[in-house]
């Protein structure tokens, strides 16, 4: 589906304008009820401790938790989001720590950590947190266009 004539896409980083060493604009997710329940059923990931409270509570977690496929795509939004709509994610590797709850946000941070030329690849290192710590860690390897897009 092709966007409407009267959208603006922001622009897309080109290789060359980023540099090692840039910081990312923060981004704040809230993490709420329906944010975890719908992004679990969207993933079809029926586990009862992503909409279940109680029987989360049964399990050890003090609420519903965040799944890794949610927190996954909130990591890919992020980084799409800086680079722009013609960046291609190459590859996505993180690893989970603290429980997303619902009524805690998460804000992901990101700095750009290295360059490959010949292929226009950027690495990006990601961290989101939440208010009892880390909730994702890792990076992104993202293809940027050249100059000429």
């Amino acid at each position: 589906m092709s966007p409407r004539r009267d959208t603006v896409l922001p622009p897309t980083r080109t290789y060359d304008e980023v540099a090692v060493g840039e910081v990312l604009p923060e981004l704040a997710v809230p993490i709420t009820r329906t944010l975890i329940v719908a992004t679990a059923l969207a993933s079809r990931d029926f586990q009862d401790v992503h909409h279940d409270p109680g029987l989360a509570r049964e399990r050890g977690s003090k609420d519903i938790f965040m799944n890794i496929l949610t927190s996954n795509g909130l990591v890919d939004r992020y980084v799409t989001g800086w680079a722009g709509p013609a960046a291609v994610v190459k590859a996505i590797r993180i690893r989970l720590g603290a429980p997303n709850h619902p009524g805690d946000t998460m804000v992901l941070t990101g700095t750009v950590t290295g360059k490959s030329g010949t292929d226009r690849h950027v690495e990006i290192a990601v961290r989101g947190t939440n208010g009892v710590g880390a909730h994702v860690t890792g990076s992104v390897s993202v293809q940027l266009p050249g100059e000429g897009r």
